[in-house]
């Protein structure tokens, strides 16, 4: 009897042929498990697609960008919104201009007075602006990055712990003008009390250096401006102000003397302000 035996070629084939009809039947089962889209893909796969395109990134926090600032806001330095006042600094987000200062209330007779002599300089062609607070200075305006604000004013805290209350007055009339010569000031210069001012300058001066910025003046007029205009019109005023000067001596009831009780030193950093309250 004769057996026919295959060649191994043609088992090959069958196994191959079987092999790729186990292929198809996989695909197959795979292929009716997923849903199909429109466009004849699988919509597992287009999920994988949707999820690959770049998501919108959330804005970052407002404080974070202070403390980091690209640009300058240009509206901050437009003169027309400060009544013509021009900065003696560029101004950027994250910087802050700072100064240390006693606060002045002014009474009743003040303003009476402050009216007058706004009146008299314009009759001499020097049109002035009451300030809109008054203050005495302590320290130059200087600029603090916001995350120094924190340390500064610890170091101002601690600097002044010790330091007793006082009082001091003003009553001589004095013409002021800036560095940059865009502002002229008519202010109203100390009488008593420059020495303690003088050892609180001190203080303040040693935290300025700390930061490394501007310390006050070597030979500081304290003094409580009272008006201001914009130009350098120093020469204009000096023409009146002994004129100026005779309506505060020979006020209603005798000269008026300006009083500021120094019980609360302040800084005023940006739109913050900080107080240090005096030793009784």
């Amino acid at each position: 009897m004769l057996v026919g035996y295959s060649s191994s070629s043609e088992e090959e084939s069958e196994a191959g042929g079987e092999a790729a009809t186990d292929r198809k039947t996989s695909l197959s089962r795979k292929c009716k498990e997923e849903d199909v889209g429109e466009d004849g893909c699988p919509t597992k796969k287009k999920a994988k697609i949707k999820e690959q395109v770049p998501k919108t990134r959330l804005p970052l926090p407002g404080g974070l960008l202070a403390m980091f600032p690209e640009e300058v806001d240009p509206q901050t330095d437009d003169s027309s919104l400060h009544n013509g006042r021009i900065r003696s600094f560029k101004h950027e987000r994250g910087n802050w201009a700072t100064y240390v200062y006693f606060p002045y209330h002014p009474e009743e007779e003040f303003g009476e007075l402050l009216e007058t002599l706004l009146s008299v300089s314009a009759a001499h062609g020097v049109v002035l602006n009451p300030q809109e607070e008054f203050h005495l200075s302590l320290s130059q305006t200087v600029v603090l990055r916001h995350h120094w604000i924190q340390p500064f004013t610890q170091s101002l805290r601690a600097g002044l712990a010790h330091c007793k209350r006082f009082l001091c007055s003003a009553g001589r009339l004095k013409v002021y003008c800036n560095a940059e010569r865009t502002r002229t000031f008519l202010g109203m210069e100390v009488l008593t009390g420059h020495d303690q001012l003088l050892d609180l300058v001190r203080v303040v001066d040693r935290t300025m250096t700390e930061f490394r910025l501007d310390t006050f003046y070597q030979d500081p007029s304290f003094h409580v401006s009272l008006a201001w205009c914009t130009g350098d019109f120093t020469v204009q005023v000096k023409e009146c102000i002994e004129e100026l000067q005779s309506l505060v001596d020979d006020h209603e009831e005798g000269a008026f003397v300006l009083r500021l009780d120094c019980v609360e030193l302040r800084c005023k950093t940006g739109n913050k302000t900080f107080r240090f309250p005096l030793v009784p």
